[in-house]
């Protein structure tokens, strides 16, 4: 069983910027592809940024990329998102993700991911 604990949360001016952890524990973390997603009040759930094992490969929904960075660090089992010059609209609660591929291949399905933590709100005001 996989456990995924978000935080770093919490309410930011139009502007500024937040930084997410996720600590995860369980089945070998550096074997698998991380994510975040993020689901606003009456919105579906979408994709925000995806990260592959290693951390040398990365991609970002077109709405953050430029602005939101993702990085893990597999010796302390955790994947961060660095959110810069944030907007109202990235209002939501933010989740973490695992997926069950290895090696480069990286997803933005839903499908794919297996296991998720219990969510972080992010507030962003104008």
């Amino acid at each position: 069983q996989v456990q995924l604990v978000e935080s770093g949360g919490g309410l930011v001016q139009a502007g500024g910027s937040l930084r997410l952890s996720c600590a995860a524990s369980g089945r070998t973390f550096s074997r698998y592809g991380m994510g975040w997603f993020r689901q606003a009040p009456g919105k579906e759930r979408e994709f925000v940024a995806t990260i592959n094992w290693s951390g040398g490969f990365t991609y970002y929904a077109d709405s953050v990329k430029g602005r939101f960075t993702i990085s893990r660090d597999n010796a302390k089992n955790t994947v961060s998102l660095q959110m810069n010059s944030l907007k109202p609209e990235d209002t939501a609660v933010y989740y973490c993700a695992q997926n069950s591929w290895t090696g480069d291949y990286l997803t933005a399905k839903r499908i794919d991911y297996v296991y998720w933590g219990q969510g972080t709100q992010v507030t962003v005001s104008s």
